[in-house]
Parts: C-alpha cells; structure tokens; sequence
C-alpha cells in the first residue's frame, strides 16, 4: 500500500504573507516607504512625519510622531532589530539616518525627541553634497532646484537599504543610502543616481538622541564607497532602494524624470554581482572618475543612452520578503470630517521578469 507523502511541520512551512496590510489614515503626509520584521510579524510605514507600526493584520500598534523633517524609506535590520530610516531637515542642512527601537514602540503618539525610541547618525557627505557651492559664487542657495549649486543635483537623501557591498553578491552587509536628486533640466551633472554604503558596525559611538532645535553632527567622517548608476536625471533621485537576493539585484524605484533626451522609466536594478568600474562621470563641470554602477539586464532598452529599466510604481514602498515575493505600497487620500488624510497599503507582489512591467500582483 502507498503510504501518504510526508508534511512538513507546522513551523517548518513558509508562514503566509498577507495579500494586503492597510497601515491607517494620517494627515502628516503621504506615505514614503515601508519595512516588515517577519520574525515577529510587525510592518512599518513611513508617512512623512508620523512613524505607524502594526500587525500583519494592519491594525495599529504604536506610531512615533513629532517629527518636522521628511522620514522617507526604511530597512529593517535583522542583524540588530532595529528600524533604519532616511530623515531630512534641508533647511537646518542636516541629513540623518533614523534608527528605532521598534521594541519601544508600544503605544500611539508617541514623541520622538522625548521618549527614547529614535536615535540619529549624521551623514557628512551628503551634507557636504547637497550644500556645495557649484558656480563658486560665495553662497549657497538652499533648497530650491532651479540653481547650479548642489554637487550631482544632490537634494538630500530618500532610499535606504541593507544589501551587499556593491561587487560582492555575498559580500558583507552595509547600509546603502541613495540621494535624493533634484528634477533640472538645464544642467548636465544630475543624471546618476548616487549610493553611498557605509559599514554600521562602529556606529553605536555615532548615535545620538534627535534634538531638532541643536541639530548634532555626530556621524562617520567618511564613507565605505560612494557610487554611480546612470539612469538620466529623475525627480528626486530614488524614492525606495531595496536589495533583492532572489534576483541578484538593488532594486530603485523613483519619480519619473523629465529629461526629454532620457527614457524617463520609473524603476531600475543594478547588478549587485557586477564589480564597479572607475571611469569619467559625464556632464559634470569639471573632469571627475567615479565608481560606476552596472544596469541590470532586461527590462527596456534605450539605445541613444544605453539605459536599461523598467515601468513599475514602486516609489511609495517596496520591500523584498523572499522567495520572489514582494511588498508594494499603494498610496491614497480619503477625507475624514473634512479633513484630507493620507492612505497607504502593502501589496503582495510576485517576480515575473516580464516587459515592461516585472511584477504582478498576487490576489
């Protein structure tokens, strides 16, 4: 007689993602990017300036509010569990990585600088970036897009992942932070988007409570690489970085750009197996080398740029679960007593590796 096929045990099976996870309604701002703790089945929402932590279920467990400057993307460390955070005060020219003790975070409203959840690394290079006095002029300009000044276009920061070093698919895991990149379209140093990887190991020395009154400046004074990947110019650089071990790839999502000589596509990868090659950067206004970046195959071809990329719109959340699944923020408005409120679900997405769109949606 034949015996039934064995089954895995309970814990041995993959646990199932949910199809959708509603993180709420919030009048701060729309909704930046997100980050799941499977482990203990929590899912983060960055809504500009309220933090939203809650179940696999979507209903609320506590949020962190009090901010005044832009939370955008966010990784979760499974290393530390901890939360990190891309966190900007453009006009204080401060440009910080967020980490939450997302253990603390057990009830509603719960203020930033006062309760202890949130502490802050300072990132020098972007500062040094993004406020670089271009036409040497005497001045900077602040921020504004329509200036020369801004080394790269830089406008701060947006995505923010754990990945491998760049070259190394098993290489060590760093943080990876991308510029934000401002949409100009007289200039012709602003058509690469820029990674920085830093190695966090040392940064427990570095981190410090938010004081958005006395911004501190406690951070590495160097990077572990700074890299290039040539896409054209888009709005505002990468919205969402994340690392795909089902692929291979860094995935980044972004607002289109306007640039009419570039394809202007709306999601790109990079080879994270590719080791960077040193050459010129184009179009910059004086003779540079950098570590460049190599596009993933695929996707859509552009043959005057050679750029390669895809049409997806994952700039308002984007996290790799595994296996080739995929959460996918759709962002929304709803109005509640009049007021405008700001909506955000994670989608379960799967990997097709079609044209011109490599994902579909899952139920």
């Amino acid at each position: 007689m034949l015996s039934a096929p064995a089954t895995a045990a309970p814990s041995d099976r993959p646990q199932p993602f949910p199809t959708e996870i509603n993180g709420g309604a919030w009048a701060e701002g729309h909704v930046q990017g997100i980050a799941i703790d499977q482990r203990k089945g929590y899912m983060y929402f960055s809504f500009t300036n309220v933090l939203v932590k809650t179940d696999l279920k979507g209903n609320p467990v506590g949020s962190v509010s009090g901010f005044t400057g832009h939370l955008g993307d966010m990784d979760f460390n499974t290393k530390d569990g901890r939360l990190y955070g891309s966190l900007e005060y453009k006009e204080q020219e401060s440009f910080y990585i967020a980490i939450f003790d997302v253990d603390r975070i057990t009830s509603m409203n719960m203020d930033a600088q006062t309760t202890d959840v949130v502490k802050t690394v300072y990132l020098k290079e972007v500062v040094a970036d993004y406020a670089a006095d271009m036409n040497g002029d005497g001045k900077f300009d602040g921020n504004i897009a329509d200036t020369a000044d801004h080394r790269y276009g830089c406008s701060g920061i947006d995505g923010v992942s754990f990945g491998p070093e760049f070259g190394k698919k098993h290489g060590k895991q760093k943080l990876t932070v991308a510029y934000g990149i401002y949409s100009n379209l007289t200039r012709t140093d602003n058509d690469y988007q820029v990674l920085l990887q830093y190695d966090i190991e040392q940064w427990k020395k570095y981190e410090k409570p938010l004081t958005e009154s006395a911004p501190h400046t406690s951070g590495p004074e160097r990077v572990d690489g700074k890299y290039f990947a040539y896409t054209g110019n888009t709005t505002y650089g990468v919205q969402n970085l994340q690392y795909d071990d089902h692929t291979g790839n860094w995935m980044m999502a972004v607002y289109k750009g306007k640039k009419p000589q570039f394809p202007n596509y709306s999601f790109f990868m990079v080879e994270a197996g590719t080791r960077p090659k040193t050459g010129e950067l184009v179009g910059q206004p004086a003779p540079e080398q950098g570590k460049l970046l190599t596009l993933a195959p695929g996707g859509l071809q552009h043959e005057a740029t050679g750029v390669r990329g895809w049409e997806f719109t994952g700039e308002y959340g984007l996290i790799s679960l595994g296996g080739g699944r995929y959460y996918v923020s759709k962002a929304g408005t709803i109005t509640e007593n009049g007021v405008t409120k700001h909506t955000g679900a994670a989608q379960l997405y799967r990997w097709t590796g079609q044209v011109p769109t490599p994902f579909e949606k899952i139920g």
